[in-house]
């Protein structure tokens, strides 16, 4: 298989790219679509190849945009629907929950909707309480969406296809952290099960289950772990909704430990309702020991020096496993808090 060495941000552009020349009912629109930074990179070279009909910038009314992809969406087209913030969502959400999450339902599986709504998350560049939120959980609330996280870029181009490529509305939450990371990403046009979980390391000591940019730090918390002789077992969810929960019953029916690092806040999330399901499925079976973390439950400060202790990194992981797992902390590790994903991230757009 061919593939190349490509940012993130390129790869949910190659995607887009690779269906609207496959399908001519795909257009992408949303705030920033043609502007300089095109949505950090992701419509690059998008209006320059489809013409101003199938890509193209909207106006601030989130929720009229919401509605008229909706009526895009069950009159043929397959509309990509971009907010570059999570936040600019809310203003949308009477459509996105009453309408568009509803519509196949109301019309007893008659009208498909085929829309994608990406949604960019994550803190950086002291944006404070409105601009910084990760809101996966609002979304993954709501009966009749599918909800999909990814954490790199061969998982990004493949289920940014499958979901452009799905007859459900799809919110697909990108973490601005991840836009300029790399990986070896196939050149073809490829899909991805929207609606499974991945293994990515192999472990009988712990299960640690994540989603999001929050996988990369799991992955150096564990590789610290191993150091100590933890072997880890790191599950990507992936999905958010639907949840592939035997993935992950079979990694703990196996560890007897789960620890479970939400990618936004620590109450009522995805975390919490991972702990409860694991519960409910093995309560009175077997003794567990099982812990989940996340962010702070509160806004989250502008000033760098306060939004530090909203945020969890690997030394919390990391310390948190072995707290759960009973071990002595020996291994002191220092983590230096970072507000912006990579030097040249020169703002918000």
């Amino acid at each position: 298989m061919r593939t190349k060495l490509i940012k993130f941000s390129q790869s949910i552009n190659d995607a887009i790219i690779s269906c609207m020349l496959k399908d001519k009912n795909v257009i992408v629109l949303g705030l920033g679509t043609n502007d300089p930074k095109r949505v950090f990179g992701t419509t690059k070279k998008i209006v320059e190849k489809f013409g101003k009909n199938r890509a193209f910038d909207v106006p601030l009314s989130e929720n009229s945009i919401a509605g008229i992809c909706l009526g895009a969406a069950i009159s043929g087209s397959r509309p990509i629907l971009t907010h570059q913030r999570v936040e600019f969502a809310m203003l949308s959400m009477d459509q996105i929950v009453n309408q568009i999450s509803k519509w196949r339902m109301m019309t007893a599986g008659v009208e498909n909707v085929p829309l994608v709504i990406r949604m960019i998350i994550g803190r950086g560049w002291g944006q404070g309480p409105q601009h910084s939120q990760s809101l996966e959980a609002l979304f993954a609330h709501i009966p009749g969406l599918r909800v999909v996280s990814p954490s790199n870029a061969v998982d990004a181009k493949g289920l940014m296809i499958s979901s452009i490529e799905s007859n459900d509305p799809v919110i697909f939450f990108e973490h601005r952290w991840l836009h300029d990371l790399t990986g070896m990403v196939p050149k073809k046009h490829y899909r991805q099960n929207i609606s499974k979980c991945k293994v990515i390391r192999k472990g009988e000591d712990i299960t640690i289950v994540s989603f999001s940019y929050m996988i990369y730090e799991c992955l150096k918390a564990g590789s610290e772990l191993k150091k100590i002789g933890v072997n880890s077992e790191i599950i990507d969810l992936v999905s958010l909704r639907p949840i592939d929960y035997k993935k992950i019953f079979d990694s703990v029916k196996k560890t007897k430990n789960l620890l479970v690092v939400d990618n936004g806040y620590h109450d009522y999330g995805i975390s919490s309702e991972i702990i409860a399901k694991v519960n409910s499925k093995f309560q009175n079976k077997i003794k567990l020991k099982m812990k989940n973390i996340g962010i702070l439950s509160s806004a989250i400060p502008s000033s760098k020096s306060l939004a530090k202790y909203c945020y969890i990194n690997y030394v919390d992981v990391y310390n948190h496993a072995t707290n759960l797992l009973g071990l002595k902390n020996t291994n002191k590790l220092i983590f230096f808090f970072n507000d912006v994903p990579n030097l040249d991230f020169e703002g918000p757009f």
